[in-house]
């Protein structure tokens, strides 16, 4: 392009030279201008379509609506009638069935003749039946239990007895612990007459303390004594199973009030003093 239409060219122009401008870019850029102020007319005209719709909708032919007026209601005047349920009805009471009762008294020694209505039951008459003071008409009994031991009137019925268990069952926990005769005292004061040091244990310095168990039976005599733990060496074990071996007899332990046959564990203690 000639210097002097440079200067009064269009930019368009100078970018497009030499270029195809019927390839539609020119073209495009060229109408960009009219083609957005032609948008931007059309908006604003339906953007005021609009507005003036809604005004005119609003106006609702010229009419201009006035404000619905509201009474304010006070709410303690407002008052509901609540209706209490009335109260349920309690379920009819089931018919309770009548067991028969046959009247069982002991009986009287008495001189004068024992008048028919006072006459004690048979006993076969008395298996389906309940025993009471008094007759009852009613159902027979299946779960009817014999009635109690009597006393001979005296009003006293026999507890049933407990049933024992082996006399000679051996024991290994009981209520009450078989205990040497006269308490710890007299345990102490059996020990300090009775029990030696071994010379062993002593010279080596072993101390300690030996669990001995034995048995005890119904009478207190002492049998199957043995030390099952302690110091194994120095001879304290053997010197413990001595001394419960000449203990004589013990107190025998207790077990449902009464004395049985039971195992006993008894520490013996060997401590030498240092002066």
């Amino acid at each position: 392009m000639e210097p002097k239409k440079l200067l009064e060219a269009d930019i368009l122009d100078i970018v497009f030279e030499g270029r195809n401008k019927d390839y539609g870019a020119y073209q495009l850029r060229r109408t960009y201008n009219r083609r957005l102020v032609r948008a931007l007319s059309v908006t604003a005209g339906v953007i005021l379509t609009v507005f003036v719709a809604g005004f005119v909708w609003g106006r609702d032919g010229g009419k201009v609506k006035t404000a619905m007026p509201v009474d304010d209601v006070m709410l303690e005047a407002v008052k509901e009638k609540v209706e209490t349920p009335p109260p349920t009805p309690p379920p009819p009471a089931l018919p309770q069935q009548k067991i028969e009762i046959k009247q069982f008294t002991p009986p009287r020694i008495v001189k004068e003749d024992v008048k028919p209505d006072e006459k004690p039951p048979e006993q076969d008459k008395l298996d389906d039946v309940k025993i009471g003071t008094v007759n009852q008409e009613g159902v027979k009994d299946d779960g009817v239990t014999t009635p109690p031991v009597g006393d001979g009137g005296k009003g006293v019925i026999e507890a049933p007895k407990r049933q024992e268990e082996d006399a000679d069952k051996l024991f290994v926990k009981v209520e009450v612990d078989a205990s040497f005769p006269g308490g710890m005292q007299a345990w102490v004061r059996f020990l300090n007459k009775t029990l030696r040091y071994p010379e062993d244990a002593l010279n080596n310095e072993i101390s300690g303390k030996v669990m001995v168990r034995f048995i005890v039976d119904k009478e207190g005599n002492v049998s199957d004594v043995e030390a099952v733990s302690g110091p194994e060496t120095g001879g304290l074990r053997e010197e413990a199973v001595r001394v419960i071996k000449k203990s004589g007899k013990w107190i025998p332990a207790l077990q449902n009030g009464r004395y049985v046959k039971a195992y006993r564990m008894q520490p013996v203690g060997f401590e030498i003093s240092k002066e």
